[in-house]
């Protein structure tokens, strides 16, 4: 347990250095309130800025607070995905690569309590950038389009972050097994290439961890069937702890290819 402890404040205090637990959460606030910003004054940027002609009106669709909530969390599904992947997909490779793993490697290490420590403080950003982004999206969806149900809307958050515990074992278990150009690879074709092909074909399906956000998102109207949630979030939650294992695995197996 207390090397557990050493190598998490390690890995906690390397995000603080490299500010991820800044920049990143950042990124998602922006992601979030863009579009209930732009939606609310679209018709008004049109008009200044789309050099329309005299007479032409746009009629803009009406939107509710479950639409902008669903449009967010469409960003954070690509462009936050994208960032928290391109951020923590070196977090093993890249150590082996330059050396600097060696400094840990020399002495009896737990390689169980070293990938806990690593995807834990991944998957604490990551929750952290989610919340902070939901926050500012939310915020701007009740000012300007009406009321969310907050018992719901933590429901909704809660689900998401469970996704994304699974996308950080994918993430650190992929760069605890390859280098990281491979890593970067599978895991944006396991994460988000199966996103893109399950919102294409998935119709055929219903339980898959590509559709516990969706899932997540209709807790907010009730619109989903809860036997099809719960099957789904068991077998997003199963699968986390089957990447966690290979994770803990391949993190052990590789420590030889370490360069010095």
């Amino acid at each position: 347990m207390g090397q557990f402890n050493t190598l998490l404040v390690k890995e906690w205090r390397e995000s603080w250095r490299s500010f991820k637990f800044i920049w990143i959460p950042i990124v998602f606030v922006l992601l979030g309130v863009s579009d209930p910003i732009l939606n609310y004054f679209m018709e008004d940027i049109l008009n200044a800025v789309g050099n329309m002609p005299e007479g032409f009106a746009m009629m803009m669709p009406e939107l509710h607070a479950m639409d902008l909530l669903a449009a967010s969390t469409g960003q954070f599904q690509s462009i936050g995905l994208i960032v928290l992947i391109a951020s923590y997909i070196g977090t093993f490779s890249k150590e082996r690569q330059s050396g600097t793993a060696t400094l840990l490697y020399v002495r009896p290490i737990s390689f169980t309590a070293m990938f806990l420590s690593k995807w834990i403080v991944a998957s604490s950003v990551a929750i952290i950038s989610a919340t902070a982004g939901y926050a500012g999206s939310v915020y701007y969806t009740v000012l300007l389009y009406g009321k969310v149900d907050p018992t719901r809307f933590m429901a909704m958050l809660g689900t998401y972050c469970i996704w994304l515990l699974f996308v950080m074992a994918v993430t650190v278990a992929m760069s605890a097994a390859f280098k990281t150009p491979v890593a970067t690879t599978i895991a944006i074709f396991l994460i988000l290439i199966g996103s893109v092909v399950d919102s294409i074909i998935g119709g055929f399906w219903t339980v898959t961890p590509y559709k516990l956000s969706t899932y997540g998102l209709r807790l907010i109207d009730e619109s989903v069937t809860m036997s099809i949630f719960w099957s789904t979030f068991t077998m997003t939650v199963s699968l986390m702890f089957v990447f966690v294992i290979i994770g803990i695995y391949f993190s052990k197996k590789r420590a030889s290819t370490v360069k010095v």
